[in-house]
């Protein structure tokens, strides 16, 4: 057969946790990003990048770090280095947290910060494709944030339910008390049965309402369909029935599993309409 060369591509992963401050970072041959904070001076964060994806099969190291309120996360490709001063790359990267953190102090918005990063490190057109990405961080307030830890005892599902309901009721959403009660129930019973403690439940009331649930296992969870005389694995089903979107994540300690659903009561999320908890089982019909 003919040789085909496999073409690379680089990739920078990160996440962020408003309700922690922190962020996690994972390098696919891309430049790490620039962080500035306030009172710091900002600079390049700590990260080995990985070989670009297709390209090698390493494993890639992940960080993580402080954000904190009001940081600054700047994420770019090398041509944008390629306009500033400095003989090697330690020198350009050193000028851009020097011009970051500057940028970052005169404006309020990324961006404004961006437009003055690029102007003073590309004065003139660049001769490749350049990409700048600044991202503000911000924190969820106290109020908006409910957590609890659970051991690996079915009984602890009955609690988590009364948990659910009073954090419903506290923040006026009624209206979505039932279906999240049953979307931690179904996700804590699995994290329970298959995880590992310790057993995390968090709630975030912010643009949506996020049901999260972790534990120790980094077991990917399986969305299938139960046959009708089926005892069970209907769990991921009825998230996904009952959620805009849903999903997981991986760290050191173990797996997240999340949904998401709208806080507005008039809005059907589900495609096939607005859904009863209660009689999702009997409207879904046979699963065959």
């Amino acid at each position: 057969t003919q040789y085909r060369q496999v073409a690379g591509a680089t990739c920078l992963y990160c996440v962020y946790d408003p309700v922690t401050g922190r962020c996690a970072v994972a390098s696919a041959g891309h430049p790490p990003p620039v962080l500035a904070r306030s009172g710091e001076e900002a600079g390049a964060v700590r990260l080995t990048p990985g070989p670009p994806l297709g390209a090698g099969a390493l494993p890639f190291e992940s960080v993580e770090f402080d954000v904190g309120p009001d940081g600054l996360l700047v994420f770019y490709n090398d041509p944008l280095l390629a306009g500033g001063s400095g003989t090697t790359r330690e020198e350009r990267v050193a000028r851009l947290g020097a011009v970051v953190a500057e940028a970052a102090t005169r404006h309020s918005t990324p961006t404004g910060a961006g437009q003055e990063i690029l102007r003073r490190l590309l004065p003139e057109a660049p001769a490749d494709d350049v990409s700048l990405l600044l991202a503000r961080t911000r924190l969820l307030p106290d109020d908006t944030v409910a957590a609890w830890e659970f051991s690996v005892d079915p009984a602890e599902v009955a609690r988590a339910r009364v948990a659910v309901q009073e954090r419903m009721a506290a923040w006026d959403l009624g209206h979505l008390a039932d279906t999240t009660e049953l979307i931690a129930s179904e996700l804590l019973t699995n994290a329970i049965r298959y995880g590992g403690a310790p057993v995390g439940l968090r709630l975030i009331r912010d643009e949506t309402l996020i049901c999260e649930v972790s534990d120790s296992s980094q077991t990917q969870p399986r969305l299938r369909r139960a046959q009708l005389s089926d005892e069970g694995g209907r769990g991921l089903f009825l998230v996904a029935r009952l959620t805009h979107r849903w999903g997981s994540r991986y760290t050191d300690s173990g797996k997240t599993i999340w949904a998401e659903q709208s806080l507005d009561p008039q809005e059907a999320d589900d495609p096939l309409g607005p859904v009863d908890p209660l009689n999702l089982l009997e409207s879904l019909g046979p699963l065959e």
